[in-house]
């Protein structure tokens, strides 16, 4: 499975030479045109564009590999919806939109990454999985050291041994010169490696080279509005916006069936309810115990929840404000909410050793049954290992799952996507928008048909008018638990 995955990833960057700045992809002068512009577009038509990139001498580029993200959008309806990039390997890419909406569209696209700063991301992936370094206090009576801890540390220094004796999950920290390994106390970010590129690669995350800012939006020809029609009566598409139907726990979908309208995610082949109401919300838990395990992306999900259902007190555990564990009460309808952070690697700022568990673990914990819901995000934390690491622990956490949905098959288990984020030149080696897309795909791949549901975080933020953010914005989140509370309460 493990190779597949990585086979499947593989992003076709040609093996040239060093290639100079002014060669690479320049935005600027790259352009799209609309090559349907003609047809009578309806809802459910395909729109199709072709991109040409240029470097920044404008002179057409003759292979690929460039990151690009691509949405149309219609911001009088507060509409969006992503489109499926295609590289031809010559310079040229394809863009394919479902028209999911009935009015005027606009197409954008932006370069994320050009393909010569894709090489360097590579190159830091495979060779410097360290440029996050995390540490551990050790502690007995009035001694005390601090180590570096990683998944993997070099040189030949004496270790710690803390992996996992359930999961098997690595993680390792040098010794203390003077405590035993068993006197650590907490785990946290040590922080960022610093001058991990020369000028000459650092050149392509600096300027015009990864900014999603408008200057950064390649211009078209001819204009980039088209105008879509209702589809007719009997289309498979239907123009009524408010269709329900059955909603099922996900497979993979070539095509993007999901947009914004009117700031609503609309997935089409799902049933999306809106719980505008926090007695809605109360209605859904009632007698429920609800699990978060994960990142910070979904620790949003309790703040949300707690912010926004009076009824659901916090209660305070006396944890570290970000870092958790957090639990929340609603005794008079009997609804219990638990947030944990996952296992190392975490970046959190401090994390005590007690409290450090691995989410495969906490699952087989877990009785379950038709009052148990559990909420999986897991991936922000893991954009600068090899994927290899990645594809270990979903790998625990797929096989955690399946044999609770195997003893208590009525469990609801909710899985939240990556999200797009904002990049800027340094941010872009450490938590690159092209490094959570891998990560993103290989979640997909490895859980579909498992029988959980999907929160598809991902195109939620692409397809949005807001900036990019690691944590998105309230109304983003909104509709992330709209969907889950929708999975949880179909009806």
């Amino acid at each position: 499975e493990e190779d597949s995955l990585l086979a499947a990833l593989q992003w076709q960057v040609p093996g040239l030479g060093p290639v100079p700045f002014v060669k690479s992809t320049d935005p600027s002068s790259s352009y799209f045109v609309i090559l349907n512009s003609g047809s009578f577009f309806k809802v459910g038509s395909q729109l199709e564009v072709l991109v040409r990139v240029q470097d920044f001498q404008r002179k057409p580029k003759q292979y690929g590999g460039d990151y690009l993200q691509a949405r149309i959008h219609s911001p009088k309806l507060q509409a969006g919806a992503v489109g499926r990039v295609v590289d031809y390997q010559n310079g040229f890419y394809k863009i394919f939109f479902t028209l999911l909406w009935p009015g005027q569209v606009t197409v954008s696209v932006s370069l994320v990454h050009p393909s010569e700063g894709i090489r360097v991301l590579q190159q830091l992936q495979e060779e410097r999985p360290d440029r996050v370094y995390f540490k551990s206090l050790f502690r007995s009576g009035r001694i005390s050291e601090t180590t570096e801890c990683n998944v993997c540390l070099p040189g030949s220094l004496p270790l710690c041994n803390f992996t996992d004796l359930y999961s098997g999950e690595p993680w390792f920290c040098f010794r203390p010169k003077q405590l035993p390994c068993s006197s650590r106390i907490n785990h946290y970010k040590g922080g960022y490696v610093k001058g991990l590129l020369t000028a000459a690669d650092s050149a392509f995350f600096q300027r015009l080279g990864n900014l999603k800012a408008d200057r950064n939006m390649m211009y078209a020809t001819p204009p980039v509005a088209s105008t879509v029609k209702p589809a007719k009566a009997g289309n498979c598409v239907s123009e009524n916006l408010s269709e329900k139907k059955p909603c099922l726990p996900f497979n993979l979908d070539p095509e993007p069936a999901k947009y914004y309208y009117r700031d609503q995610w609309r997935p089409r082949r799902l049933r999306m309810r809106r719980f505008n109401d926090p007695d809605n919300i109360t209605e859904c838990l009632q007698r429920k115990v609800v699990y978060l395990f994960g990142d910070s992306t979904i620790r949003q999900w309790f703040e949300y929840l707690t912010t926004f259902v009076p009824d659901l007190g916090e209660f305070n555990l006396g944890s570290p404000k970000n870092v958790g564990p957090f639990l929340a009460v609603d005794k008079k309808h009997n609804i219990l909410l638990k947030y944990r952070c996952h296992g190392p690697p975490i970046r959190f700022t401090t994390v005590f050793s007690n409290e450090l568990r691995y989410v495969a673990n906490e699952l087989n914990g877990i009785v379950g049954g038709k009052n148990t819901v559990v909420a999986i995000a897991i991936w922000s934390h893991f954009s600068t290992f090899p994927l290899e690491v990645y594809i270990r622990r979903l790998r625990n956490i797929r096989r955690a799952v399946i044999q609770l949905l195997d003893r208590s098959p009525k469990t609801v288990v909710v899985i939240r996507t990556a999200n797009a984020q904002e990049l800027g030149p340094e941010a872009s080696l450490f938590s690159s928008d092209w490094y959570n897309f891998q990560l993103d795909t290989i979640l997909r791949k490895m859980f579909s048909g498992v029988g959980v549901y999907l929160v598809d975080a991902w195109e939620m933020t692409l397809a949005h008018y807001l900036p990019h953010k690691l944590h998105p914005d309230e109304i983003i989140v909104k509709n992330q638990l709209d969907m889950f509370l929708s999975f949880v309460c179909p009806s």
